[in-house]
């Protein structure tokens, strides 16, 4: 019978916009009465319900492990979807899907991705639109999701982030709009692959980076600098004070800071670990084009860790998890230049166009 040959795949369920419906005002979520609007409501087996589709894909197991907005997610979510995660591949699943809002996808899915040591595909996914809007995108996520999850040559990638048809490693994908239903991209590389006429399509070799570790809860607090015009320093002469265990500066173009700010960078880089990233959001740190006062040549002298191709948010996340298992320096420079170093993967044409 079908039901005996299909793969099996586990649901994990966090909440999030794919599992909203608007409130209607009427205060029954906790909230008060006068404001209405969508809220995270609908359980992993409602969502399984309203798509039909998925039973003639995989046998699914769901799970129910928060239900919250994405914004409120902490690291221990994530831990815990990581481990419900790898028993379930350990008790037979050819993979699992994970669902929550998406305005932290980019982060989890990256912590998770770190974590995870299994050639089964984890795919993470949600939606752009609430399930009360109309055409409300998260049942075609989520079919899509467990077709990726479910599909044999997505073993041994790690992490990915399926929406809107799009395969994207966690390594490198960002939300990059506040409401299309396309607001996931990953500059520099592209999609692995899509989901074209209900098949997963990868246009490149399985490659999965090593586990950092096992556990992504608790971390050590990592603190995210972003630099401005006129930034005064302030706030990078603080940090050392705040009780961080290391820091992340997102500066200028290639890796800069003013030069006002140079002492203050030079003297936080003497007492914790500092993690030189790029606000712009596509393309590496430089390491040998610019001299002046605040360059990158002056910083990586200083002993910043450059962060290549990892943006803020990442470059956080892995310094925080490489912090936790007290790696020393030199292992945490060898991580940043061997998970920063981008990908040689070639464009090609999207399938479905």
């Amino acid at each position: 019978m079908i039901g005996t040959t299909l793969p099996t795949v586990t649901y994990l369920a966090l909440g999030g916009t794919i599992a909203s419906i608007t409130s209607g005002g009427t205060g029954d979520t906790g909230g008060p009465a006068h404001r209405p609007g969508a809220v995270p409501r609908l359980d992993a087996h409602e969502l399984l319900a309203g798509v039909p589709a998925i039973a003639r894909t995989a046998r699914v197991d769901a799970h129910q492990l928060t239900l919250v907005p994405s914004p409120s997610l902490g690291f221990d979510d994530v831990q815990s979807a990581l481990g419900a995660a790898r028993r379930a591949v350990e008790a037979g699943a050819s993979g699992v899907v994970v669902s929550q809002g998406t305005d932290t996808i980019e982060e989890t899915a990256y912590l998770l991705d770190l974590g995870w040591d299994r050639p089964e595909p984890l795919v993470v996914t949600g939606a752009m639109r609430h399930a009360s809007a109309l055409g409300a995108d998260g049942p075609a996520n989520l079919l899509a999701a467990v077709r990726v999850a479910a599909e044999p040559a997505a073993r041994g990638r790690g992490v990915l982030v399926v929406l809107d048809d799009e395969v994207h490693a966690a390594s490198t994908v960002r939300k990059a709009h506040t409401s299309s239903t396309g607001a996931f991209a990953s500059p520099g590389t592209g999609p692995l692959g899509w989901v074209a006429e209900g098949l997963p399509v990868f246009h490149a070799p399985a490659q999965q980076a090593p586990a950092v570790t096992d556990h992504v809860a608790p971390l050590p607090p990592v603190a995210l600098h972003r630099v401005s015009l006129d930034d005064d320093g302030r706030v990078l002469e603080a940090l050392g004070d705040l009780g961080y265990r290391g820091a992340v500066i997102e500066g200028f173009g290639g890796g800069h800071v003013a030069e006002r700010t140079l002492d203050a960078v030079r003297t936080l880089a003497r007492r914790i670990p500092v993690v030189m990233a790029s606000r712009t959001g596509a393309g590496p740190t430089l390491a040998a084009t610019y001299g002046f006062p605040g360059g990158e040549i002056d910083l990586l002298a200083a002993g910043l860790v450059p962060a290549g191709y990892l943006d803020g948010l990442k470059s956080r996340l892995l310094l925080a998890v490489l912090l936790a298992v007290d790696a020393p320096h030199d292992r945490v420079h060898a991580e940043f230049r061997a998970r920063g170093r981008g990908s040689s993967r070639s464009t090609v044409p999207d399938p479905r166009s």
